[in-house]
């Protein structure tokens, strides 16, 4: 019996064990589905009534035992109006609340009083308006707040002196007017008040810190100096040195010494600046920004709100700007159009960055153009997740892709180690690289031209099938710049003298494509004698020898049948690449002339002539930002 009981024993801690494991915070959860279901937003979040909140839900991090909600970031989101009384308020246990750039209006939630653990506030870049709350003592524990860039009016509550916690408070570009009380807060290190309508002196326990926090205020920035010392009058009798009115050679020495090492010392530092800089400027320093912290660990400077970072429907990704451009940069490569990054943000979001350089349209048109390559859906085409565009920077976001580029999977590391790129998949590469092309030269009215077709641009998708990237830029450059190294290859004969990138070109472009998955040789290479060979244009002479066998690249000649499927892919790359452009096939007839070498994934082709049967990429799964 004894044995028994404590079997039965063990097995109710164990159902308890679980029960507590496995413990969803539901009323906590029901606060959030009611807070997102009333407040309308342009991105949608996978937060659903069975699906678990914990460890799951976008933005959302639940206590270490599960029983309550902690945390809520949702940066971004496109949340428009008043966030909804009764909702976000009962979640009490909230230690961490960041509602950043986004369009929440109205006033201050006064219900968020009931949110009395929280520790961090991040409400900037939104339409706030009203007063700041005046019982800020109830948030003893706050310990960052970033309410800035909003239209908060009224004078600023001598409550917030009761923050003992407070470390950083930034209360920037809003309307708060009347004088700075004197907030006596030994733990603040980060301060911004500035462009309000504040008056008056600085207070004396704020003086601390630096005139540009004041900045933007009709404030008195008064520096109390110490008492200068009496000078003495010349009649009262000091006693004289023995050396008075002479310097000592070894006084002398020391001056001479010390200004010469303070010289060198103000040279190396003003270089180091200059270098430092030089290094930000080309985005060597292992970020895409000029440095800065986030919000969340101090305060940010000033943003233009009208400068966001701009998502496109159906994108998951939960961070902003600020984050963005603190991510940690790795360079992937430089192309025609600027250089690509790697980008891993604080919560390990992996997300690409295409950095554009010399875009020539404005502001505008630019987006326009975002627009119209944003609204592409297909599975052959990489989706662009998010643009970005200011006076100094223009961003594109897509998803990071670990695979790599085709360029990478078809040249990199061939010797006895390299797994080699087979028939099959070289055939699955060019046959959804095709689908993408047609795709792109049927939005805009049958007018988009992507421009930048190569091996580098093109990724595998979910299905291992050929997926376009790079999509629509040419637009918005003047004219194409000089080609770099074995991007020349690409480029059809008439883009060489106009600068100007045409459907057609594009299908000259593919048709190299074609050549490089056939002969495993880049566009432009050298031979062993340093001669620079042009790909199509050794493929020509070789066919024309008749030693046609000699074009496919070694490594497909370990795969047995598919000679006759080869000789039929060079012929579709030929006609692809003949020197006049109206002799060129249509883009829709070569995905036709493609697909018909191998019926390869019919039952889940993708039509490019009409966009409702194109089908998106799979949905990024994001983990839990920290």
């Amino acid at each position: 019996m004894g044995v028994g009981f404590f079997s039965l024993n063990v097995l109710v801690s164990l159902w308890w064990l679980l029960l507590t494991v496995n413990a969803e915070p539901v009323e906590d959860k029901q606060a959030l589905l009611d807070f997102v279901n009333k407040l309308p937003h342009s991105r949608s979040l996978n937060w659903n009534e069975s699906s678990p909140v914990c460890n799951n839900w976008i933005g959302v991090i639940c206590s270490g035992d599960g029983s309550r909600i902690v945390s809520v970031r949702l940066p971004g989101v496109g949340f428009q109006g008043q966030i909804p009384p009764n909702t976000l308020s009962r979640l009490s246990a909230l230690v961490i609340l960041s509602l950043r750039s986004n369009a929440l209006s109205g006033s201050f939630p006064s219900d968020f009083v009931n949110l009395r653990n929280l520790s961090f506030l991040y409400l900037q870049s939104n339409n706030f308006s009203g007063p700041l709350p005046y019982d800020f003592f109830v948030w003893r524990n706050l310990t960052i707040v970033n309410l800035s860039n909003n239209g908060f009016n009224g004078s600023i509550p001598l409550s917030i002196s009761n923050l003992t916690k407070l470390s950083a408070l930034n209360l920037a570009n809003n309307s708060l007017s009347g004088e700075i009380p004197d907030l006596n807060l030994p733990s603040l290190q980060q301060l911004n008040l500035s462009n309000n309508d504040l008056s008056g002196i600085v207070p004396k326990s704020l003086l601390r810190f630096p005139k540009s926090v004041f900045a933007g205020n009709n404030v008195s920035y008064v520096v109390s100096t110490p008492p200068v010392a009496p000078i003495p009058s010349p009649h009262q009798n000091f006693p004289r040195s023995k050396n008075a009115g002479k310097l000592g050679e070894a006084a002398l020495l020391g001056i001479i010494v010390g200004g010469s090492i303070l010289g060198i010392v103000a040279f190396g530092f003003l270089l180091l600046v200059c270098c430092s800089k030089r290094n930000i400027e080309d985005g060597l320093g292992g970020k895409l920004q000029k440095g800065g912290r986030s919000p969340e660990k101090a305060i940010s400077g000033s943003q233009d709100a009208n400068n966001r970072l701009v998502f496109f429907p159906g994108c998951n990704y939960v961070f902003d700007l600020e984050d963005l451009l603190r991510a940690s940069a790795e360079v992937l490569g430089k192309g025609t159009f600027g250089t690509a990054y790697k980008a891993i943000l604080e919560d390990a979001t992996t997300v690409v960055v295409k950095r554009l350089k010399d875009v020539s349209v404005g502001k505008r048109d630019f987006e326009q153009q975002m627009e119209i390559v944003g609204s592409i859906k297909h599975e052959n085409v990489v989706e662009l997740r998010a643009y970005y565009h200011s006076k100094d920077e223009k961003l594109m976001v897509y998803d990071y892709n670990s695979l790599g580029s085709v360029s990478s999977l078809l040249h990199g590391k061939r010797g006895e180690d390299r797994t080699p790129l087979d028939w099959d998949a070289r055939m699955r590469i060019a046959i959804g690289a095709a689908r993408g092309i047609a795709r792109i030269h049927a939005e805009n009215g049958g007018k988009l031209v992507h421009g930048n077709i190569k091996s580098t641009n093109i990724f595998l998708n979910s299905h291992k099938f050929g997926c376009v990237s790079d999509v629509g830029l040419t637009t918005v450059m003047s004219s194409l710049s000089p080609p770099i190294s074995r991007a020349a290859g690409y480029r059809a004969p008439e883009v060489t003298d106009t600068r100007k990138a045409t459907q057609s070109s594009d299908v000259y472009s593919f048709g190299v494509l074609l050549l490089e998955l056939l002969t495993g040789k880049s566009p432009i290479h050298a031979t062993g004698g340093d001669e620079v060979v042009h790909l199509v244009r050794w493929v020509h002479s070789v066919v024309r020898e008749e030693w046609t066998a000699e074009v496919f690249d070694i490594e497909l000649m370990r795969y047995p049948n598919i000679e006759e499927e080869m000789v039929e892919m060079l012929q579709i790359a030929m006609s692809c690449v003949v020197r006049v452009p109206d002799q060129r096939p249509k883009m829709q007839d070569v995905v036709k002339m493609v697909e018909n070498v191998r019926q390869i994934d019919i039952e889940n082709r993708s039509s490019y002539e009409t966009k409702s049967e194109g089908s998106t990429l799979p949905p990024h799964t994001l983990g839990i930002e920290f």
